[in-house]
C-alpha cells in the first residue's frame, strides 16, 4: 500500500528563549526524526524567539503539531499543512487568550468559507454588523491582526526542512 505524504509550515511566532528546545523535542515527538530550529530574535516581542520549519508527514500530521504546541500556552504559532489525495489543505494558528482558529484552505492558500457556513451565517445574523462580524469570525481575523507583527518580523527568514519518519 502506497503511503500517502503532505507538506507545510511550522511558524513559530513568538517562543520565550526557555522553551525553544522544549519546542524542538515537541517537534521531533510528532516528526520522529531529529529537529534543530534556526531561532532568531522576534523584533516584536522583547524576549522572545521566532523560526520557521517546513515538514513533510502524513496528512493530519499539522494537526498533530498543533496539539504538541500548545502545551506552552505562551507561544504563538501557526501550521499549515497542503491539500493531498482525498483531503484539504489547512492553516491552523494559536494566539494567547484566542486558543487555536482552524480553517481548510485552497490551493493558493486563501481560507475557504462554506456554503453551509455562510447559509448559517446569513439566517442567524441579525444586521449587517452581526453578518459582517460573522465573517470576521469565520475567517480568523482576531488571530490575523493579533500575528500580522510577528509574521511581519519574520520577513526572509530561512526555513529548515523535516521529514516525518515513516
Amino acid at each position: 500500500m502506497q503511503r500517502r505524504s503532505t507538506q507545510g509550515v511550522v511558524f513559530v511566532h513568538a517562543c520565550p528563549k526557555a522553551l525553544c528546545q522544549h519546542v524542538e523535542w515537541a517537534l521531533e515527538r510528532v516528526i520522529g526524526a531529529p529537529v534543530s530550529l534556526s531561532w532568531a530574535d522576534q523584533p516584536a516581542a522583547h524576549g522572545s524567539y521566532r523560526a520557521e520549519v517546513a515538514w513533510t508527514g502524513a496528512p493530519g500530521t499539522g494537526a498533530k503539531l498543533v496539539a504538541a504546541l500548545r502545551a506552552w500556552p505562551m507561544l504563538r504559532f501557526e501550521v499549515t499543512e497542503e491539500a493531498s489525495y482525498g483531503n484539504d489543505g489547512e492553516r491552523m494558528s494559536y494566539v494567547p487568550g484566542y486558543g487555536v482558529f482552524r480553517a481548510p484552505t485552497s490551493a493558493n492558500g486563501d481560507l475557504v468559507v462554506s456554503e453551509q457556513q455562510l447559509r448559517n451565517l446569513a439566517a442567524h445574523a441579525t444586521s449587517i454588523e452581526a453578518f459582517r462580524h460573522g465573517v470576521d469570525e469565520l475567517l480568523g481575523a482576531a488571530w490575523d491582526a493579533d500575528l500580522e507583527v510577528y509574521r511581519h518580523a519574520g520577513d526572509g527568514s530561512p526555513v529548515t526542512w523535516l521529514h516525518q519518519v515513516v
